[in-house]
């Protein structure tokens, strides 16, 4: 583990500012640019809900055309339910951007998170892209993890350095999220940037596979939203090149999932209002899918989720998720551990006294575990409480929008 977040690995630049995008006066950071220094293979994997917003879209189609050297980000518009318009607003940051690089506009990606159905306020934006794109420096990754945040209460950064083939190489990133948190993918931005060389269809199949074991197995609300996004991007400027086959392959897949988890368990632990952080083990299932199916049921349950936070260890809300989430569980065979303490075995209570199991769901962070006992397959699910304050939270976004009408963005 490394400091230098995003611009950890070589070859790469960056930028931040305040466009006050939510509010004029506001000064903190809301536009950032990451910029590769030499030409890239790139990786992504999108949101799959059938609403997706314009940055989504429009970062979705340059992907499928080639590789990416830029990412422009902002945070405060969603750029969602936008219609054309706003798919014109992001192909349009992305044309601005790409002549100030020299690029071609198709090597822009763009990430949008916030408010959805505003149009972009590009009055406060346009004027400062030039701006960002004259003041790169390697040094400004924390001001890109710092810009990108919404309901966060903290900057997400996960860098590490390893050696392939003799040589140093580093994995940099940073990440958001914190809300409308559930798997393909959760509402997050995460952007990787490594100075490794690697094939695009090598990439490509390694991403996906690490995003399905982190940002897919992750969930706070069980909201999916529009916009999440995760990029890579690999310029090879340690001078390393890695394939599968290779001695070093498995290590430095190994890293890129490790980063990946690591933001993944960093956004649920960061989640709106929460005072929990678990994880829901499922083994001994017949299949992969039903493993996964019976985790996110549990981990979605908001009466399960409820009970964790008022510190209540009640397996029978667990077991009644496990029974209507699973299609091939047996009543009889299930068994679950809370916090490493036996608490059901083979459908009923254990000899567990309720005050030990009580007293182990105080803590910050716990497991349950869950034995279908039908299988050898598994799947784990990182998720939090359900709190009256995340409901508080969220009850309204009434100011952002009074803010769009003095705007004159909506009416």
């Amino acid at each position: 583990m490394i400091d230098g977040g995003v611009t950890a690995a070589s070859g790469y630049v960056a930028n931040a500012l305040s466009c006050g995008i939510k509010k004029p006066e506001a000064t903190r950071l809301d536009l950032a640019l990451i910029y590769s220094e030499l030409p890239t293979t790139s990786a992504g994997t999108f949101t799959t809900n059938r609403v997706r917003a314009a940055c989504v879209r429009v970062s979705e189609s340059h992907l499928r055309r080639g590789n990416i050297r830029a990412i422009i980000a902002n945070s405060g518009n969603a750029n969602a339910c936008t219609g054309a318009a706003g798919v014109a607003v992001a192909r349009k940051e992305c044309a601005v951007v790409a002549k100030h690089l020299g690029l071609k506009a198709a090597e822009v990606a763009v990430c949008s998170t916030g408010v959805i159905g505003l149009p972009m306020p590009m009055m406060r934006i346009e004027p400062r892209l030039p701006e960002l794109c004259a003041d790169l420096s390697a040094d400004k990754g924390h001001n890109v993890a710092s810009a990108i945040i919404t309901s966060d209460t903290r900057e997400k950064e996960v860098a590490v350095e390893l050696t392939i083939k003799g040589k140093k190489v580093r994995i940099g990133s940073c990440c958001k999220g914190a809300g409308m948190i559930s798997p393909c993918m959760a509402t997050m931005i995460c952007l990787i940037c490594t100075d490794v060389a690697v094939a695009r269809e090598d990439l490509d199949a390694l991403v996906h596979e690490g995003v399905e074991k982190s940002f897919n197995s992750i969930t706070i609300d069980g909201d999916m939203s529009t916009n999440d996004t995760c990029l890579v991007m690999a310029n090879g400027a340690a001078g390393v090149s890695v394939a599968p086959g290779d001695a070093d392959w498995e290590k430095f897949a190994a890293a890129l999932k490790f980063v990946m988890l690591e933001q993944a368990k960093h956004i649920v632990q960061d989640g709106e209002r929460v005072t929990k952080f678990v994880t829901v083990r499922v083994v001994g299932a017949p299949t992969h899918a039903e493993a996964k199916r019976v985790a996110e049921g549990v981990a979605k349950s908001n009466l399960v989720k409820s009970s964790w936070n008022g510190g209540d260890p009640n397996w029978g809300r667990i077991i009644h998720a496990v029974g209507y989430s699973g299609r091939r569980v047996r009543e009889e065979k299930v068994d679950i551990d809370i916090a490493g303490l036996p608490a059901c075995r083979g459908g009923a209570q254990t000899t567990t006294k309720s005050d030990d199991l009580r007293e182990r769901v105080q803590a910050r962070e716990f497991e349950i575990l869950i034995n279908l006992n039908m299988g050898a397959e598994e799947h784990t699910v990182y998720t939090t409480d359900l709190s009256p304050e995340y409901v508080d939270f969220n009850r309204s976004e009434y100011a952002y929008w009074n803010q769009a009408k003095q705007d004159g963005l909506t009416h």
